[in-house]
């Protein structure tokens, strides 16, 4: 279940965590099979996502959640104080260990994780139980951190970074976020070197969009700078409303929400992006030993920025991750995609175990391989991740 056109990226994964890399191969082969031959019913899953808040520090430009158009900046406060607390989290991650002989690897994200107050409680739980564990950071906070994270044995250090210094910093909506992250991996690197580990990794993902694409390769330097083992771009996720509006049409009907957080990746105009001068840039981070993700083709790429509606030639276009990767939300919720607002259970409820093969959750599986995709989701890095 390793896309053809992922398979260099997997491969220097593997060589970065050889031990993980063969488990999640195992389970993901488990998870297509029951893609296959199930209706529905999936094998457990290989990760899940861990929202832990929905607070953040920063406001980036181009964020999903708290960018121009994010979607967070709509939510009531009380939506936004709502976060598990750290026994709860405890427990979730003791049922998960019990639950499966191979238990998931987990991300833990946000908003801003470093924010959630008992973050280090929570990570040293998470190891102590043995799993394979990744936070994904904009590393504002990381000199706070840093010590406590090596000591936590934290597998890896997945930090968002959006161009040199300058860019970084103007992208973020902040002078000095760029040398507030490279002093807290400084600090992560002596306390590495000093207990002679090798953990946390880190690693780089940079979003693609109008203000940064030109400095793509300035960007590898930056994360090389850092001390980052990878460092992969992304293409930027966007959407037009009236393809959002018919979308949530479909949900209200089929499941009775709406797909809030794609409200979050609506652009009212095509990105400002010159797709030559894009895919020469691509290149020369490629031979700077960059990787880009999804590995579209350069006819992809043109069409990917210069209209709106775009399908994957390259990859097969049916979305798989629901039998791979579970996201539970703030408040408990257990959600098989990040974005699209389907809520199956409740941890706060039912143990996660139980909710996975849940007959709504076999019901939205089926839906989707039926499908192969919904009307917004062409633009999804989880399409193109299985």
């Amino acid at each position: 279940m390793i896309p053809i056109r992922n398979i260099g990226r997997a491969l220097k994964k593997a060589k970065e965590f050889p031990g993980y890399a063969l488990k999640a191969l195992i389970q993901r082969s488990r998870s297509g099979l029951s893609y296959f031959l199930f209706r529905g019913r999936s094998a457990p899953p290989e990760t899940v996502s861990l929202l832990l808040t929905y607070r953040c520090n920063l406001r980036c430009k181009m964020c999903g959640q708290w960018g121009e158009t994010g979607s967070s900046k709509f939510y009531t406060p009380e939506v936004l104080r709502e976060e598990l607390d750290v026994k709860e989290v405890g427990v979730l991650v003791d049922h998960l260990k019990r639950a499966y002989a191979f238990p998931p690897a987990i991300t833990l994200f946000g908003g801003e994780p470093l924010l959630y107050s008992g973050i280090i409680e929570v990570i040293e739980r998470i190891k102590k139980n043995g799993m394979r564990l990744n936070i994904i950071t904009n590393a504002t906070l990381l000199k706070k951190y840093a010590k406590d994270l090596v000591r936590a044995k934290l597998d890896e250090i997945i930090f968002s970074l959006d161009g040199p210094p300058d860019v970084h910093d103007m992208v973020r909506g902040r002078k000095g976020v760029f040398d507030d992250a490279k002093e807290g991996f400084l600090i992560l690197d002596e306390e590495k070197r000093r207990l002679k580990t090798t953990r946390p990794v880190v690693n780089v993902n940079s979003t693609i969009f109008d203000f940064n694409y030109l400095a793509i390769p300035e960007t590898v330097k930056s994360a090389r700078s850092l001390g980052a083992r990878e460092v992969t771009f992304h293409h930027l996720i966007f959407i037009d409303g009236g393809r959002l509006k018919s979308h949530n049409m479909e949900m209200r009907e089929q499941y009775g929400c709406e797909s809030h957080d794609w409200a979050g990746f609506v652009l009212g105009r095509l990105p400002a992006i010159d797709t030559k001068l894009l895919r020469e840039k691509l290149n020369e981070a490629k031979s700077m030993g960059a990787t880009v993700y999804p590995n579209l083709t350069d006819d992809e790429i043109e069409v990917y920025y210069t209209n709106f509606t775009f399908s994957p030639r390259s990859y097969s276009g049916r979305c798989k991750s629901p039998w791979m990767v579970a996201y539970i939300f703030p408040d408990g919720t257990v959600r098989p995609c990040l974005s699209l607002g389907v809520k199956i259970g409740n941890i706060r409820e039912r143990p996660f175990a139980e909710i996975w093969n849940d007959h709504l959750y076999r019901r939205f599986r089926r839906r989707v391989k039926e499908r192969g995709r919904f009307d917004v989701c062409d633009r999804c890095t989880e399409l193109y991740r299985f």
